[in-house]
């Protein structure tokens, strides 16, 4: 049994404000070993499920950020941008039996701990066939193209209840409670590592692979905060306004669709200036 762990960072331990998770600030640093320790914690969980092999796939900014060197040693990791599906890299290969969000967050426009979906401000709303989603949802959609079942999610206590939406049979594990974009009450690292790895423990038994869902086609909207940002957005083939702040493309596949979408976010992120968006 292979289990694919797509690790974020917002929604780990002890995380709640933007230098927590912008690589090369202190807070960074800080806040490092408590997202490994989130990590590894569903590792060690998966393990004792009785799982064979566990990939572990960065899926935060750099995507280097995870400290390789606390890991279980059973595990691996894929670390690094440009990868083909992003967040879930892996997950197209045929051989993953289930799939943990780890370190996840709501969507941009939502309420949570440091909600945002790809971008961390630029984007103020997705939709996908006009349901409200963040990445929990897109990379969901993206698993199931696949026959991959999400089988554990952590983050806060929104993101768990967002889950419930597109994972209900998915164990859940609340490291924080939100109580503002910008805080939280937040357990400790002891007590998270626990909960974590006896939910993962849980969730192994959920691993198991199914037909691929085919739900095309698919429609994405994108809300921006900026005129400009929408228009940038255009240069990408298939896209076109729906206002002054909004876009929308269609693909037949999950896995047309989110590749579209990095490449909006790709264009947009470079039509931004420093200061004003």
């Amino acid at each position: 049994m292979k289990i694919l762990i797509s690790a974020d960072m917002e929604g780990a331990t002890g995380v709640t404000w933007p230098a927590d998770v912008l690589p090369g600030t202190p807070q960074w640093e800080r806040c490092r070993p408590m997202f490994t320790s989130d990590v590894n914690a569903a590792v060690l969980g998966f393990f004792d499920g009785g799982a064979d092999h566990v990939l572990i796939n960065e899926a935060h900014w750099s995507m280097r950020n995870l400290l390789l060197e606390r890991l279980d040693e059973r595990a691996q990791m894929l670390t690094g941008k440009h990868k083909s599906l992003s967040m879930v890299e892996g997950v197209q290969h045929g051989d993953v039996d289930g799939i943990a969000f780890v370190g996840y967050h709501t969507g941009a426009g939502m309420d949570g701990v440091l909600a945002h979906t790809y971008l961390p401000n630029a984007v103020t709303g997705v939709w996908l066939n006009g349901v409200r989603a963040g990445e929990g949802l897109l990379n969901a959609h993206v698993a199931a193209e696949y026959g991959v079942p999400v089988v554990l999610i952590t983050g806060d206590d929104l993101t768990c209840a967002d889950a419930e939406g597109y994972a209900p049979a998915a164990r859940k594990v609340a490291v924080k409670d939100c109580v503002s974009r910008y805080a939280a009450v937040c357990r400790t690292p002891a007590r998270t590592a626990g909960e974590i790895r006896a939910a993962a423990k849980e969730a192994t038994a959920l691993a198991v692979r199914h037909e691929p869902v085919r739900g095309g086609p698919f429609t994405v909207a994108l809300e921006f905060d900026a005129e400009h940002l929408g228009a940038a957005a255009t240069v990408v083939p298939g896209v076109v306004c729906e206002g002054e702040r909004r876009v929308a493309y269609a693909g037949e596949t999950m896995y047309e669709a989110i590749r579209t979408f990095k490449a909006v976010t790709t264009i947009v992120s470079a039509a931004m200036e420093e200061q004003y968006g």
